[in-house]
């Protein structure tokens, strides 16, 4: 591992520290889980982005996703 500096702002490093001791984590380890999950959901985004520029450019053909209605199950609300 490597020590870096952050410089945040004192409400947010207070906010930290609270969520850090609630999880029983240090702040270096909230901080990383915090980053990792940042990095994850902007991986996510481009792939969705992708994606949609996909369909845009190459639509699937009328009544293509009908086929895979009945193989969906969606949850009860």
């Amino acid at each position: 591992m490597e020590t870096i500096q952050v410089v945040l702002e004192s409400d947010l490093r207070i906010a930290a520290d609270k969520a850090a001791r609630r999880c029983r984590l240090n702040r270096s380890q909230l901080v990383r889980e915090a980053l990792r999950e940042y990095l994850h959901r902007l991986e996510a985004k481009a792939r969705e982005e992708r994606d949609r520029k996909g369909y845009l450019k190459n639509p699937p053909a009328r009544g293509e996703a009908q086929v895979w209605e009945s193989e969906a199950a969606w949850p009860e609300l």
